[in-house]
């Protein structure tokens, strides 16, 4: 199934996934340690930050969160979906609306999830936030904030000009 990726792509890291990244010799799956590796080696760390940063332990939390809770949340409901199973749907529902309130109640309270400027918890996050609308999510009525970060990050010319290169026959789906 080439539905995700091409067969070339997915040769490239022996899980045949996506995301990977190749830089000289190197070849590195999992998003956050690539997003952790272009910041260290390419952006002197400029999105993470530092120990004595007020937002330090805010971006480490939402970076984290991004694939730990939310993406983990979104595949469940997913997986329950597409087996019909009925058991843990209502675990797996109050998973999710717990996780939709503190990104809501978050973005109510600051400009990005990493707190006063863009960090790596948003490159995270809003992959998170948009790949489960592509996969037919839908955020809460109720989150205006929610929507507004989407769009202030989706209005971002370095946003448009990644998403052109990485998914270009893809619609934006920040709002």
């Amino acid at each position: 199934d080439n539905s995700m990726a091409p067969d070339e792509y997915k040769a490239l890291h022996p899980m045949g996934i996506a995301p990977v990244i190749t830089d000289g010799d190197l070849v590195l799956g999992e998003s956050g340690a690539i997003c952790e590796y272009i910041d260290a080696k390419y952006c002197d760390g400029k999105y993470s930050p530092a120990p004595d940063n007020p937002d330090f332990a805010d971006s480490l939390f939402w970076f984290h969160f991004a694939n730990g809770t939310m993406m983990a949340t979104a595949m469940m409901q997913i997986a329950l979906s597409l087996s019909g199973v009925e058991g843990g749907a209502d675990f797996v529902k109050d998973r999710n609306d717990k996780a939709w309130a503190l990104v809501e109640q978050r973005l109510s309270e600051a400009p990005y999830f990493g707190g006063q400027n863009l960090t790596l918890a948003d490159f995270m996050m809003i992959f998170s936030l948009t790949g489960m609308l592509a996969f037919g999510g839908e955020l809460p009525e109720d989150a205006k904030a929610t929507r507004a970060y989407m769009k202030r990050i989706g209005d971002r010319e370095a946003y448009r000009s990644a998403m052109a290169k990485a998914e270009p026959d893809r619609p934006l789906l920040t709002g």
